[in-house]
Parts: structure tokens; sequence; C-alpha cells
């Protein structure tokens, strides 16, 4: 989207995605038509990248924050250790069998994934990137510096192929509120029946979460 808002001539190339769901969001927003894959079963050729002279590739990837939120399960990323979060380390894969690298690389991921705990981990992926002729430049950025009324921190990384040199743009004067989100008529199909509310309230008060 952000290529689109800035004007960029570009193709969706390839998407990985497990999710069904994510993968229907995904095509309706960008009028694609792409199928749900498993990242463990995709191989490097299958990134299909040709003719670089004429193209720049940029991958953007992320994996499951499960296992390094505070409000997931926390342990970790840690290569081989099967957890969602370790998912990354097939990002690796795919870039060791591919006999060309994308130019460019994003990554998006919750702060957490430089904390204390998991920073040995995070580092060890920006060193075997730096092997692989990266550089790598990562922030942590707010939603709410951005235009968009909503505080979302997360941690991006650029890493580009060469000694390249990426600054991140400067945040901004927020000037949306929620109120600007909102339609003015939505259809009852969407509202909350009084009983189902109920409900909700007393299982959130039970759990004492209010």
């Amino acid at each position: 989207m952000a290529l689109r808002n800035i004007g960029a001539d570009f193709e969706h190339y390839r998407v990985v995605e497990f999710d069904k769901f994510a993968m229907a969001s995904y095509n309706a927003i960008h009028g694609t038509n792409f199928q749900t894959s498993d990242i463990k079963e995709v191989k490097g050729v299958d990134l299909g990248i040709v003719e670089k002279s004429r193209f720049t590739y940029l991958l953007t990837y992320s994996f499951p924050c499960t296992d390094l939120s505070v409000a997931g399960k926390m342990k970790g990323m840690e290569k081989g250790s099967g957890t969602s979060s370790s998912l990354l380390w097939e990002v690796q894969r795919l870039l060791e069998e591919s006999e060309e690298l994308p130019q460019v690389l994003v990554m998006e991921n919750v702060p957490q994934v430089h904390s204390a705990e998991n920073m040995p981990l995070f580092q060890e992926w920006i060193d075997w990137l730096a092997s692989k002729g990266y550089t790598s430049f990562w922030k942590d950025l707010n939603a709410k510096d951005y235009g968009v009324a909503q505080s979302r921190e997360r941690c991006f990384m650029v890493s580009i192929l060469g000694d390249e040199v990426y600054t991140f743009p400067s945040g901004h004067k927020l000037t949306k509120v929620m109120k600007d989100y909102l339609e003015d008529e939505i259809e009852e199909k969407y509202y909350l029946q009084n009983d189902k509310a109920k409900e909700l309230i007393d299982k959130l008060i039970v759990d004492g979460k209010i």
C-alpha cells in the first residue's frame, strides 16, 4: 500500500501466507488472486528472482510475534525451537537457497524482537544478513507519529544489498482522531445484541478484566 501511495511502478510478484483469512484480505485489498502457502514448503527457487538489472526486488517479511510479545507466550525465536516466532529462520533458509538475492528486505515485528532476552538472536540475524552483503538499519516507529490515530509501536528493519545508507522518515503531528475513521451509518447486522453484550461483560468481570 505504501508503494501504491507514493506512485511507485510495481507488481505483487510472490506472496507466502499460511492463514486463509489473511490471504483473502490481501487479495481483496490488492486485487490479486494468490493462494495460501506454507513457508516451510516454499523453496528458494520459488522466489523467482531474475533480471536484477531491470527489476528491484523488495522482499517484505515478518514472523509471528506470539513468542516475543509480552501479551504472548514469550518462548523466544531460537532456531529449531519449534516456536511460531522461530519461523524467522525459514526466511534465512529461503535466502540461502536462492541463487539471486532481493536488493531490499523490509522486516516488521513487535519491539520485543530486540528485548534483552531476544537481542542476541536478533543480532545473530543481522550478522547473518551482513555476511550475505546486506547493510541493515532498524528502529522502533509508532503509527501515531505517521498519521494513524492509534498508538501502535513496531520495530522496522530495512536491509539493503550493498553499502547503502537508509534513514527512517521523521514523524509528524497527528491530525486525525478516531471519529475520522467511523462511518455515519452502520448496518444493523454489525450491532452487538443486548444479551450478547451482557454475556461478554459478565465474562470480563469473572475473568477480572473489568
